[in-house]
């Protein structure tokens, strides 16, 4: 039974240039390797007892024109299909394994599609053929071209290259792949920078071109697609030129390729990273390469050219009939033996140790003698087909077999599990290599990561960076950018008319912030936070408030405990001297409740100053508001108490009956209660609190009491105004009274610094914020204060402490008199 089976020879341009260049080892061992699987089952006791697998192979040389001839022959077996080409069958032809490349395995399917002949290729990635309308019977151990495609955008974005250059064959299927590649860059937010096509037939100008192109673009990191053989011209001429520092970004076509891994290119193609099936074990496989010898296989061409290439050698004439070898060559070149030593190569020239499309084979024998080891395995009556038919092992149909390969789904010897999906494609994984050269100039291809599409999404993309050598053996990231990288605390600006790769780096507004780099847009920081100095991270906002640490908070605290123990002094003098003239005179005990209420009204700043707290924010406006309110009604109560003791005085006064304690008393109770009655009502019904302020300041937090009334707040002030005006006119008029009772020159002066602190007050409070603010009511409540104590009490103390001798009734009663006269 063959595999395949058919001999047609075509020679054309392309195949011309390979054979006088270069012998392909790798497909050299993809011919053993068929021979090496078909024996290994032909020897297995449990697969396919009786029945003896067969193969043949050939060589497309990459032409799709004799791919399709070649197709041509396999369907019609013992006829001839067309003229010039004779088509032998022995046996039922399973199925075909290739082409390994997307264009020549493509014409194949077209053909063996239209009759259900199963093909399983071991290299054609292109996504077209997935279709299985266009391809039903096409099946591969390659996964398709996008989901490569996909594994390329991910590196590209792992690694941020934002400016990526493509170079493809010139080839309709390479082509395909590229858009796909182009298309998931793109979706990864990066750039094309140049698209150019590596031609299919030689050509010197174009190839300068093309490295001419990648020379003068920016753009360092350069995926290449197509296969070896064919890029191999393009890479020569990229290391003659010695164009390095490109990172080339290897698609699995060529990603793991030996024949570009030579001395000659290491320099150029050191760090180069790409993505290639994984790598198969194939215990065996190794041996039997290395037991080859044209000896023992004479009429095998394939081993002699191959002995040529690997030992530099050529066989005489009589021997073999080379077709590579010219007069020149036998001149300078030793003769062959046969007996060289194939263990003494470089492994790279057998590649013994990467099998990675060889694996591809080795799993498209064995699907195929699974598929055939399934239908000889069917009962009558159970089979698969109409009334449970099963097909003949030795006169089934194509379509027959294409059933059960489609289903198959083992693990081949080495224990790698082999099934197909609907699409006829293998499980999307692949091991990601990275070139390096070593010491002795050769390149070693080193797993540094691996791409499986079908894992959970988070766990596609694994690789390990510090296993890389990049292009200058070095371990830093390239980068490959149209533009350098904006730095954190400056955003992308577009260039008008250029890609978005394209840009200017512009600084972020004072208020904003990027933290990373190449942000598109800067952005504000939360409201508790605010950028740093060079806008690239968010810092947590100072808390602002009137501290007593700090020299104003400190100066106003301490202006505020010195009043309030001078106070306490001249309550305490008032006291001690309450028996003589100056305190009798002046209503003892409203001097008392004023210098009671002066004290308090000195200790309401430290409600103020230093961290609010939601009591202090509760209390120090009402607080503050109620004290000062009585302040003043004991000094409305006080300038009244003169005017109605003077009145008192005249002869048959009424106002004799209004003298005593009882009326200041009543008003100043009467005054206070409304403030203390509003003051109650405000916290009841719209009670300040502490809040943080965000809005005053982009650069601070504002930790401030919010009044919750406002309206309650400067009805408050305005009430205490008005007693404060009220207590001027009535002083002022009261001021040319007798001085041994007039206290209303002394009132009037207080009450005019009063009026005049708080009046100015209101607009310096509106135009401040902060601390500010509360500095200004602080200094309002000390100044105020300071009035009150300095003008009614300061000339008494004056005359009790250092004017004894005026502190007498009779001198009080003598200017009295003289005032009298002075009246009549």
């Amino acid at each position: 039974m063959h595999l395949s089976e058919c001999h047609c020879k075509a020679t054309t341009r392309l195949e011309l240039y390979l054979l006088m260049h270069r012998f392909v080892t790798r497909a050299f061992r993809y011919v053993h390797a068929v021979a090496f699987t078909v024996n290994e089952i032909n020897q297995s006791p449990s697969m396919l007892p009786n029945i003896t697998l067969g193969f043949r192979v050939y060589d497309c040389c990459y032409d799709v024109t004799k791919s399709t001839k070649l197709a041509m022959c396999l369907l019609p077996g013992r006829e001839k299909p067309v003229p010039n080409f004779q088509c032998r069958s022995r046996s039922p032809l399973a199925s075909v394994i290739g082409d390994v490349y997307s264009s020549t395995g493509l014409a194949i399917a077209r053909i063996l599609g239209l009759y259900r002949y199963p093909q399983i290729s071991n290299g054609a990635h292109i996504e077209d053929l997935s279709d299985k309308i266009q391809f039903p019977s096409f099946m591969r151990t390659m996964p398709n071209a996008d989901t490569v495609s996909v594994g390329v955008s991910m590196l590209v974005k792992h690694f941020g290259w934002t400016w990526i250059g493509l170079l493809s064959l010139e080839k309709d299927v390479t082509r395909a792949t590229m858009l796909l590649v182009r298309k998931h860059i793109l979706n990864t937010g990066a750039c094309i920078a140049f698209w150019e096509e590596i031609p299919a037939l030689y050509s010197t100008t174009k190839l300068l071109y093309l490295v001419e192109v990648v020379r003068k673009s920016s753009a360092k990191a350069v995926v290449a697609i197509g296969p070896d053989p064919l890029l191999l011209p393009f890479m020569e001429e990229v290391a003659r030129q010695n164009l390095t520092g490109i990172i080339w970004i290897a698609t699995h076509v060529w990603a793991s390729s030996s024949l570009l891994s030579v001395v000659d290119l290491s320099i150029v193609l050191t760090g180069t990273i790409g993505f290639a099936i994984p790598r198969g074990v194939l215990s065996g496989l190794k041996e039997f390469l290395y037991n080859l010898n044209p000896h023992r296989n004479p009429e095998d061409l394939f081993t002699k050219e191959f002995w040529e290439v690997a030992f530099g050698c050529t066989w005489t004439e009589d021997f073999t009939n080379s077709n590579n070898s010219t007069s020149e060559d036998y001149q300078r070149k030793p003769l062959c033996t046969g007996s060289e030593d194939l263990l003494g190569l470089k492994p790279n020239i057998l590649d013994v140790n990467n099998f990675r499309l060889t694996n591809n084979v080795y799993n498209a024998i064995y699907a195929t003698a699974h598929a055939l080891h399934n239908l000889l395995s069917c009962r009558p009556g159970k089979g698969p087909f109409l009334n449970g038919t099963c097909a003949n092992i030795h006169h089934f149909r194509p379509w027959q077999l294409l059933h059960y390969l489609k289903k198959v789904h083992f693990q081949n010897p080495e224990g790698d599990e082999v099934f197909f999906n609907e699409k006829g494609d293998p499980p999307p994984r692949f091991d990601i290599l990275n070139w390096q050269r070593q010491v002795d100039g050769s390149i070693q291809h080193v797993k540094v990561g691996t791409f499986d599409y079908s894992a959970p999404e988070g766990h596609q993309f694994i690789i390990n960076e510090s296993a890389i050598l990049w292009n200058k053996g070095g371990a830093q990231v390239p980068d490959s950018l149209c533009s350098a990288r904006c730095l954190r605390g400056y955003r992308k600006a577009a260039r008008e008319g250029q890609a978005s790769c394209c840009y200017d780096c512009v600084p972020c507004s004072e208020e904003e912030i990027s933290n990373h780099t190449d942000s598109i847009e800067c952005f504000k920081c939360p409201e508790d936070q605010m950028p740093n100095e060079r806008q690239d991270g968010c810092v947590s906002k100072p808390v602002e408030y009137l501290s007593y640490h700090e020299p104003l908070g400190a100066v106003l605290a301490g202006i505020s405990i010195c009043y309030c123990l001078f106070s306490l002094l001249v309550f305490l003098i008032f006291i001690r001297y309450n028996q003589t003239p100056v305190v009798k005179a002046n209503n003892l005990p409203l001097s008392y409740l004023l210098l009671c209420a002066l004290i308090l009204c000195f200790l309401c700043p430290y409600m103020f100053i230093g961290q609010p707290l939601w009591w202090t924010c509760l209390l120090r406006q009402a607080a503050f508001g109620t004290i000062f309110t009585l302040c003043v009604s004991c000094i409305l109560a006080k300038t009244i108490t003169v005017l109605l003791a003077f009145g008192a005085t005249r002869p048959s006064s009424k106002l004799r009956n209004w003298t005593g304690l009882k009326v200041p008393l009543c008003i100043t109770i009467a005054c206070s209660s409304l403030q203390l009655l509003l003051c109650a009502a405000w916290l009841i019904l719209a009670p300040p609190f502490h809040e943080l302020n965000f809005r005053s300041s982009a650069r601070r937090i504002i930790s401030e009491c919010n009044e919750g009334s406002t309206l309650a707040f400067w009805l408050m002030l305005g009430y205490m105004g008005f007693l404060a005006t009220v207590t001027l006119i009535v002083a002022f008029l009261a001021r040319t009274l007798p001085d041994s009772f007039n206290e209303a020159k002394l009132i009037t002066f207080s009450m005019l610094v009063f009026v005049t602190v708080w009046f100015s007050f209101i607009p310096a409070y509106l135009s401040t914020r902060g601390k500010n603010m509360v500095a200004v009511e602080v200094f309002a409540i000390l100044a105020s204060s300071a009035g009150m104590l300095s003008c009614i009490f300061l000339p008494k103390i004056y005359i009790i402490l250092l004017r004894p001798e005026m502190n007498t009734k009779e001198h009080l009663m003598g200017r009295r008199e003289k005032v009298k006269q002075k009246r009549y």
